[in-house]
């Protein structure tokens, strides 16, 4: 029955939900439907929602709605984060045919399956809270060709007063150490030279386990060190805490992770942070970014900012204004407050106007252009490694794009260097300034 069916999938969130979506696609393909693009008719279309704010529910709630205007014939499937918060809500308005919640989507083949048997609604949602199994997904290939966003970790025991996502994603589980490796031994025997280790919360990769099988994120790191073909080893968001100087030093002997951390942050108040119920203070994460500073030459520090947070006065405000411009980050992303329904943070006094919300954001903005533009500055004149990505066009010129191993951007001249330019290829260049405002371009070098 499958063999001419179309189905078409989309993915609203986080990197975690694509590797997700990447992986139920094989599932789809190897049962013998027929992968098509979301804009066009499908006999199945498949929304991996989000429900991270407000508006991602209602942008997950929109899609679906997309999806059954382009067919109204079609199977409407709605799986992931937003099925698992709302699995009632969308029983009861009846968007979608099929309901698949986290840890299920696994099964997606059966339950289309079954679906078409029966020809009725179906909802396969668990009780999330209540399991410690991590879901058994499988990439050998994803949409990018050249980076591979591995999820090796799922759920959260930090309980944010603003987060939803312990309760979508359930509490921490990891994918086995050898199933890791298994995974990525295959992807780089694809030819894929990078890869992104992620997790809904990375850091606690390990800690579900029995104390006889314990293992952490660094014995991962050293393991796909070893694994011939990957050159470049990047992580997704840290927890500040998880940075000590055993786990730098153990990062720094791992030649191929790349000097490019995410440590999550969201407020440069010790007040603001209380609130948020974050575990750490300004000064520990001060600490850790020092730590890596030390160890790594230059290395690119992100984080994300909630600005207007709940009960975030002027001068809670300006503690984190100043903290920012103290701590320089290479960038930061800056998140105006939205209030989740079914947090903590809902029922708090204090919510910020939104226009306040607005001004404020303003600032961080300016703020991480003028530090993001002086970070890059140090590039001018140095010759890095960039691992090519995609064609782009400029101006009426053609260039190669791609990113050093701190993960700033760079392009090269196609012309000058169109026989050995190529996607997938990592080559030695010599910066030689801005392109444009926000664009480095280099030289081709011989020579590292």
């Amino acid at each position: 029955m499958t063999e001419s069916l179309k189905a078409a999938f989309l993915t609203l969130g986080c990197k975690v939900n694509q590797y997700e979506t990447d992986a139920m696609r094989e599932l789809l393909e190897a049962a013998g439907y027929d992968i098509v693009d979301f804009k066009e008719r499908a006999d199945v279309y498949i929304i991996n929602t989000c429900s991270v704010t407000n508006m991602a529910d209602r942008k997950s709630r929109q899609m679906i709605h997309r999806a059954r205007k382009k067919n109204p014939d079609a199977v409407v499937v709605a799986a992931g984060c937003y099925v698992q918060a709302a699995e009632n809500e969308l029983k009861e308005k009846g968007i979608a045919d099929v309901l698949i919640g986290n840890n299920k989507k696994k099964d997606i083949v059966r339950i289309l399956e079954e679906y078409f048997q029966k020809g009725e609604k179906t909802a396969e949602v668990l009780d999330i809270s209540c399991t410690n199994e991590y879901e058994s997904l499988t990439i050998h290939k994803i949409s990018e060709h050249t980076r591979a966003y591995i999820k090796i970790q799922d759920g959260c025991n930090q309980f944010c007063s603003y987060c939803i996502i312990p309760y979508t994603r359930g509490r921490i589980r990891s994918k086995q150490l050898e199933d890791v490796i298994r995974e990525i031994r295959a992807l780089a025997r694809e030819g894929y030279k990078e890869v992104v280790l992620t997790g809904i919360h990375l850091s606690s990769y390990g800690m579900d386990f029995p104390e006889e099988n314990r293992t952490d994120l660094l014995a991962v790191i050293e393991n796909v060190q070893e694994i011939d073909g990957i050159e470049r080893i990047r992580l997704g968001s840290l927890e500040p805490r998880i940075i000590t100087e055993e786990f730098a030093q153990g990062l720094k002997k791992c030649s191929k992770v790349c000097p490019h951390f995410h440590l999550s942050l969201q407020s440069g108040c010790d007040e603001t942070l209380k609130r948020m119920n974050r575990k750490y203070t300004t000064e520990e994460y001060k600490k850790a970014l020092a730590i890596l500073r030390d160890t790594f030459e230059h290395p690119a520090l992100t984080t994300d900012v909630i600005v207007g947070f709940a009960g975030e006065t002027e001068e809670e405000f300006e503690k984190t204004r100043a903290y920012l411009e103290e701590i320089n980050l290479y960038e930061m992303h800056i998140f105006k407050f939205s209030v989740r329904k079914g947090t903590r943070a809902e029922r708090m006094p204090g919510q910020v106007p939104e226009d306040v919300k607005t001004k404020r954001s303003a600032v961080l903005l300016a703020m991480t252009e003028r530090h993001k533009k002086d970070f890059e500055q140090w590039y001018i004149g140095r010759k890095e490694k960039v691992l090519l990505e995609e064609m782009v066009e400029i101006n009426g010129t053609k260039y190669m794009q791609g990113h050093t191993e701190r993960y700033v951007k760079v392009v090269v001249n196609f012309d000058e260097n169109s026989e050995i330019l190529r996607q997938n290829h990592i080559v030695a260049v010599k910066i030689q300034g801005f392109l444009d405002e926000n664009l480095l371009y280099g030289k081709v070098s011989i020579e590292f």
